[in-house]
């Protein structure tokens, strides 16, 4: 009887997520509720990946990361894990016949963040695409429940949006990645000189992949639209925000959506998906 500790392993993802993010969390409730679980369970394993490599200071992250990688192949070709989040990672995997790929491809680009690095053009976008365009691919495999022709149709669209997603990080993030980390993303981007155009044209290469993406969102099956757009708008909002202050302000502050402007947005999607207006 496997199925309790099935339950478990999902609901270990369903507390990391809510846990580390508010804003997937917000967006993950819009979802249609046979979604809820499935995609819980892919951020619950991409958020331990990424916390070996950005917090586990004290520790030797390049052979936890290796130990990591090895436990995720394991799960997902025996079909069950001890590690709770890995547990229902493999089984989302399997369910869906999700591409291993994928899943290489994300650890890879965690393997990029073990060493302090400045990015050129090749690696930026090689990490990009680890890091969020194949886990928004592994999302659009649940919410097409594995049909490949709308996954296909779909699937630029869902690496735009990942993209955008991870660039807005990024640049709200660029401060501590440099201090903390050790850590310059954007290509061609002197951190002792970062300033108004430097802004400027990571904006528009953003603003560019949102147009992209929303052309994808608003195809997307109804059981996941509402969810995946209200992602979108939290994203979007961040994004006027960023655009709305100084590059120094950037270098000083972590621009955040604080909780009631998230539950508004909340409301203003759900009531848009009531009305058919996505």
């Amino acid at each position: 009887m496997k199925e309790i500790f099935d339950t478990v392993s999902y609901k270990s993802s369903e507390i990391t997520t809510k846990l580390y993010s508010t804003s997937f969390s917000f967006g993950i409730k819009a979802l249609d509720k046979e979604l809820h679980k499935p995609i819980y369970a892919i951020y619950g394993f991409v958020r331990l990946a990424d916390e070996i490599v950005d917090t586990f200071h004290d520790f030797d992250k390049e052979t936890l990361l290796i130990k990591f990688k090895h436990d995720t192949h394991e799960a997902i070709k025996d079909k069950i894990s001890l590690n709770p989040i890995l547990n229902s990672f493999q089984d989302v995997i399997n369910s869906y016949n999700i591409d291993l790929d994928l899943v290489d491809t994300f650890l890879n680009s965690m393997e990029m963040d073990l060493n302090p690095t400045t990015y050129d053009e090749s690696k930026y976008q090689k990490y990009i695409l680890g890091s969020a365009q194949v886990v928004g691919l592994m999302c659009l495999k649940v919410f097409v429940n594995g049909n490949e022709i709308e996954y296909n149709g779909l699937k630029p669209h869902a690496m735009s949006l990942g993209s955008a997603f991870q660039k807005i990080n990024f640049l709200r993030d660029i401060k501590a990645d440099y201090n903390n980390l050790g850590r310059t993303y954007f290509p061609n981007v002197d951190m002792n000189t970062f300033g108004f155009d430097d802004k400027l044209v990571i904006e528009r290469d953003i603003q560019k992949d949102f147009e992209h993406a929303l052309k994808g969102v608003k195809k997307l099956p109804k059981s996941s639209r509402s969810g995946v757009y209200l992602t979108y708008v939290y994203y979007y909002k961040l994004f006027e925000k960023i655009q709305s202050i100084s590059h120094s302000k950037i270098l000083s502050q972590r621009i955040r959506i604080h909780n009631f402007r998230k539950m508004y947005l909340v409301l203003g999607t759900l009531l848009k998906s009531k009305f058919g207006l996505i």
